[in-house]
Parts: C-alpha cells; sequence; structure tokens
C-alpha cells in the first residue's frame, strides 16, 4: 500500500492506459473470432465436435437407462378390463349392457326377476351373454352388417331401457336390426370357419369368416334378401358341425353343414327346410361335431319346454319338411326358440312383460322327442315367452341360490317344494313310429 502511495501520478496513469489497450486487443481479437465462427459452418461443426469429445472424456460411462421400441398405438380395448355381460335388446330397438352377476341363478318354475322396466308397447326380446372384448356382428332386415365392441354398447342398469340403436348404428330409413353375432376375438380367428346366416323363409347360406374381419362402421352388404323375407340369426361354423333348424309349428330338420356349399358376402343362400304356408324357422342351432350326445331345448310361447337327445333327431338332407320336435298345443302354444344345452348350462327366458328367469340345465330331465314337455316358468294370465338365451358356460359369477323375497324386483321365492309339481310331464312316454303333419301326412 505504502508502494502506491510514494509512486508518481503519470506512473499510475500509465498503467491504467496499459490495462484498457490490452483490454480493448483482447476483445478486438474476440469478435474477430466470432465473426469467423458465424461465417464458416465447418469450423461451427468443429467447435462442437470439440465440446461434445470434452464432455464425453469428462463424464462418459456406460449407459444407466434401455431405449425400447414404444407401441405403434394404444388401443381402446388395451384400457378395458375383460368382464361378463348381458346384452339386452328390446322389441322397438333400444340396447344395453350390464354386469352378469346382477341375475341370479334359480329354480325353474320361478317367477323371475324384471330384466327392464315395462314400458308400454316394448319389451326385451333378445339376450346374450358376452366379454367386453368380443365383437357383435349386428345384421338389419336390409341384410346389412355392423361392426360394434361390447364395451362400446350403453351401460345401464338391469331395469334401465337403454339406448336405441338407430342412436348407436347408421340405419337408413325403415331399416331395423335383425340378428346379432356375438365372436370372441374376430381378429385372430380361424379363417376356416365360416359365419352361417338363416332366414325365417328357411334360407341358409354359409361365408367364410375372413370376408367379415375388415369392418366398415356404416356397415355393408351381408347377403342378398327377398323383399318378404329377413334375417332369424347368424352362428360361426368349424367346417364339421351339424346345422339344426326348429320351426314356429314345431317342426325341425336336421343336416351337415356341408350340404351348405361356402358362397360370397352378398349370395342369397340355398333352401335350408321347406316350409307350410303358415310357418317360419324361429331358431337355428350349429351343433358341434365333439358335442352330437347332448341335447336341445325346446321352449313355446306359454312357458312350456323340453330337452330331447340330439340323437332323436336323425340326420336328414338340407330342404326336406322335417320331423315334430315339439307338439305346439294349446297348452304350449307356438315354438318360440331353441338351445343347444348340457347340464352345467343355465338358460334366461324373457317373457313379454320384460320378466326374466335364469334356470339350470340339471334340473330338467331329457325326454322324447315329440312330447309336449314340461312347465319351465309360471305366466300371468296374457304373459308370453318371447326369447330365450344360454349363460355363458363355467361362469364363476353364477349364484345357484333359489331364496327370495317373492317380487318381480328381487331374488324368487323358494320353489323346492313345488318342483315335484311342476316336474310332471303330461306325456312322458309319447312316442310316434311315424312322424305325421297337421294333414295327417307323414313328415319325412
Amino acid at each position: 500500500r505504502q508502494f502506491i502511495l510514494d509512486m508518481r501520478l503519470q506512473k499510475l496513469t500509465g498503467l491504467e492506459r496499459d490495462k484498457i489497450i490490452q483490454e480493448y486487443t483482447e476483445l478486438m481479437e474476440r469478435i474477430a473470432w466470432l465473426t469467423e465462427v458465424l461465417s464458416d459452418d465447418a469450423l461451427v461443426m468443429q467447435i462442437v465436435r470439440e465440446e461434445f469429445e470434452a464432455i464425453k472424456e469428462q463424464y462418459g460411462d456406460e449407459r444407466r437407462s434401455e431405449i425400447i421400441d414404444a407401441p405403434d398405438e394404444i388401443l381402446p380395448e388395451d384400457m378395458i378390463t375383460p368382464e361378463e355381460m348381458v346384452v339386452t335388446v328390446s322389441l322397438n330397438g333400444y340396447i344395453k349392457r350390464n354386469q352378469l352377476s346382477l341375475y341370479r341363478a334359480q329354480r325353474r318354475g320361478g317367477k323371475g326377476v324384471a330384466g327392464m322396466a315395462a314400458v308400454e308397447d316394448d319389451f326385451v326380446t333378445d339376450l346374450y351373454t358376452a366379454s367386453t372384448l368380443d365383437t357383435f356382428l349386428f345384421f338389419t332386415n336390409k341384410a346389412r352388417v355392423f361392426w360394434r365392441k361390447v364395451y362400446e354398447l350403453p351401460m345401464a342398469g338391469r331395469t334401465a331401457r337403454g339406448r336405441a340403436v338407430v342412436n348407436l348404428l347408421e340405419l337408413a330409413e325403415g331399416e331395423k336390426l335383425a340378428a346379432i353375432l356375438s365372436i370372441p376375438g374376430l381378429a385372430d380367428a380361424d379363417e376356416s370357419h365360416a359365419i352361417l346366416t338363416v332366414t325365417k323363409k328357411g334360407r341358409v347360406k354359409k361365408t367364410s369368416i375372413a370376408e367379415y374381419k375388415k369392418p366398415v362402421r356404416k356397415g355393408k352388404l351381408g347377403l342378398t334378401i327377398k323383399d318378404d323375407d329377413e334375417i332369424l340369426c347368424a352362428a360361426m361354423t368349424s367346417g364339421e358341425d351339424h346345422v339344426f333348424l326348429v320351426t314356429k309349428n314345431g317342426l325341425s330338420i336336421h343336416f351337415h353343414e356341408d350340404d351348405v356349399r361356402t358362397m360370397g358376402r352378398t349370395a342369397a343362400g340355398v333352401k335350408g327346410i321347406t316350409l307350410a304356408e303358415d310357418d317360419e324357422v324361429v331358431a337355428a342351432v350349429v351343433l358341434k361335431s365333439h358335442e352330437e350326445d347332448d341335447s336341445i331345448l325346446t321352449v313355446t310361447e306359454n312357458g312350456y319346454g323340453k330337452r330331447t337327445a340330439v340323437s332323436d333327431y336323425r340326420l336328414q338332407k338340407r330342404g326336406g319338411k322335417g320331423v315334430f320336435a315339439i307338439k305346439t298345443s294349446e297348452r304350449n302354444g307356438k315354438v318360440v326358440g331353441a338351445l343347444q344345452v348340457m347340464d352345467e348350462d343355465q338358460v334366461m327366458l324373457i317373457a313379454d312383460s320384460a320378466k326374466v328367469i335364469r334356470l339350470p340345465m340339471d334340473s330338467m330331465r331329457i325326454i322324447g322327442r315329440n312330447t309336449q314337455g314340461v312347465k319351465m316358468i309360471n305366466l300371468n294370465e296374457g304373459e308370453k315367452v318371447v326369447a330365450l338365451s344360454m349363460l355363458a358356460r363355467n361362469s364363476d359369477d353364477m349364484d345357484d341360490s333359489s331364496e327370495g323375497d317373492g317380487n318381480d324386483q328381487g331374488d324368487l321365492t323358494d320353489q323346492t317344494d313345488r318342483t315335484d309339481d311342476i316336474l310332471q310331464d303330461t306325456e312322458p312316454n309319447t312316442r310316434q313310429d311315424t312322424d305325421k303333419g297337421t294333414d295327417g301326412t307323414p313328415i319325412d
């Protein structure tokens, strides 16, 4: 400090000037360098390279994270939990889904529970069980086909009406829903399988499932159909199955699917059964080749039905008149449907009053083919059974309880004491050696 005080003012001024000159020189050199960098792209890349090499030298080590391929797309179904659902469709075209667990198993002959709140001029006509990830094919009366996933269908309570199908599908004026087919894993389905469609006039058509794997949201033509006919149902076949048709007047025909050649999606099909003027097909069942020892459940509109061994229905060629499956007497009424069932199966019956009953098949014994059957559900005066559907096999949600509070909104009253009366078959051993039609002539 004393040294600085002893210096002359001139010498101090010179030191400060030298510092300013040096700083100016360095700044000019820096400006010249930056100007050169900005004007030379190669120099810029060299600097960047040198800086990265310096960083690598100082911080470089083995990668601690792993780079993997990202999924191409996250689909809506990837976020959906597989769950068994009950899908119902009403006469006026309202559709909904709800959990299978809402319905409890009951004994045959009970009153059932409400499956939809009763609405004037509307009631449940179709019921299906499927997983949330399954695909539904919707066939309309004008032979168009639509694709929808089960999770896309509206969720509603057991007694709710649901949503109009016209708001779910792009239907044309005058077009209505005619049949629904549930297909699990449609995209990966075996192309040797086919979809069999049946009309009320007895026309059958078989089309490879490969022609249904490319969905079109606005729908596309499924088959050619006459103006006075409409689609009844659709089912998937394996190539080795049998086809079983049942008519409103109680006739049936059983033939191999090979009798129906594979046709294009827009073909009209071939004759499956010869019908009387006042008759029509009400059910079509695909009999799996390894299940021919099972039974056929046939149900009539007055709540009667029966199980008959498949072997009781002889194999015929398609196009015949068929044989009797059940008597359509005044007591029974006309046939409303038929299903292939086993003892472990459970079936739902639906009345036009929106009443639903769930029945285990092990409570029904197998009886003869040409009989009237037994009572399956107690109906009030004026009520009619309009549809039936089989629940998914091996369901963990089945509840075998038959007790309840005895009203239509809750579980059923105990039917155990009445089982013996209900099981009485009006004609337990009635069989005919020759099947005859309404005019007394034998039916082939």
